[in-house]
């Protein structure tokens, strides 16, 4: 097989699950079984079949676009998604997610995408094992209800991050917590950022009368839109959360920093009037009290023993201390 091309299945038929080589990609009729083919769209080879296909060049564009935003189109050809998916990849943040387009008839589907994803490896190798999908509707129902799973997987993780980072707070055992949670707001507001246009991605191919989903699948893909709701609904009682305990650490921080000013404060208010007895007192002139006086020096420091207490006595009962 061709560079780019990842996933060439048969997903009906005799030959149901078996990988099709370039050449009998090309030799396929749709008398073969329903077709899938999957593709990098960066690679030169998987963009020049695309342009060699009988597409509109709209469409044609959409799978080869770098940047998507969820959504569902009907046309001519049969339906255009565009979805996304939480990147598992090594070393890759999960809310960095990836896209994946689709252009699905009753006869083949092609998927692009540029990084690999765990909900459509999964599903090709259900489809080797001749466990998949057997029509389109079936496709579009598997891939949708692993992408929302890898979600809301992923979202169950931050609701456990997020309980956590409350009960650090709580016991103060972690002193960058502001960092940890600043991260946890960013993951959440990306993670929205794309989910709430693909749940307007599954409404609109629930409602329309023209897709190629029939009544019970319809009724399938509900119930996997629901699930993706109570998911948003989740990221978005994350964020609330992660929103009232930076605000909470940043009160604890506020409230510390006020204590330790008020400290010094009152260190400053004890020691203004002795450094003021000790600076008239030190002055090199003469006429200074007790200057040739043997006793002075030891009544002078029990003077500002006596003078601190009278201030602590004094702070005590207006409690300041």
């Amino acid at each position: 097989m061709r560079k780019g091309f990842i996933y060439c299945l048969l997903l009906s038929g005799e030959r149901a699950g078996s990988m099709l080589s370039f050449e009998e990609l090309q030799a396929w009729t749709p008398e073969q079984g329903l077709l899938w083919v999957h593709l990098n769209y960066e690679e030169t080879h998987a963009r020049e079949w695309l342009y060699g296909q009988t597409l509109p060049r709209l469409e044609i564009d959409a799978l080869l676009t770098r940047d998507t935003r969820p959504r569902a189109i009907v046309t001519e050809q049969g339906m255009l998604l565009a979805l996304r998916g939480v990147n598992l990849n090594p070393d890759a943040d999960p809310e960095d997610m990836v896209a994946l387009r689709l252009l699905a008839s009753e006869t083949r589907i092609i998927s692009t995408s540029r990084r690999s994803l765990h909900s459509v490896k999964e599903l090709a190798d259900k489809i080797m094992l001749r466990h998949g999908p057997k029509t389109t509707g079936e496709f579009i129902l598997e891939i949708c209800d692993r992408l929302t799973l890898r979600k809301t997987e992923f979202i169950a993780k931050l609701d456990d991050k997020m309980d956590e980072l409350e009960e650090l707070l709580v016991s103060g055992g972690k002193q960058d917590l502001r960092s940890d949670i600043a991260e946890l707001r960013r993951q959440t507001v990306a993670l929205r950022r794309y989910l709430a246009p693909q749940r307007e991605a599954f409404a609109a191919m629930q409602t329309d009368e023209d897709t190629l989903l029939n009544h019970h699948e319809q009724m399938r893909l509900r119930e996997i839109r629901d699930r993706l709701v109570r998911a948003i609904e989740d990221l978005e009682a994350i964020r609330d959360r992660a929103n009232v305990t930076q605000e909470e650490l940043l009160s604890r921080q506020s409230e510390e920093l006020n204590q330790r000013l008020y400290f010094l404060s009152l260190v400053t208010a004890v020691f203004l009037p002795l450094g003021f007895l000790t600076g008239l007192l030190g002055v090199n002139i003469g006429g200074i009290p007790g200057a040739n006086t043997d006793w002075a020096f030891a009544a002078f420091c029990g003077l500002l023993i006596l003078l601190v207490a009278v201030q602590l006595l004094l702070f005590y009962r207006k409690r300041w201390l």
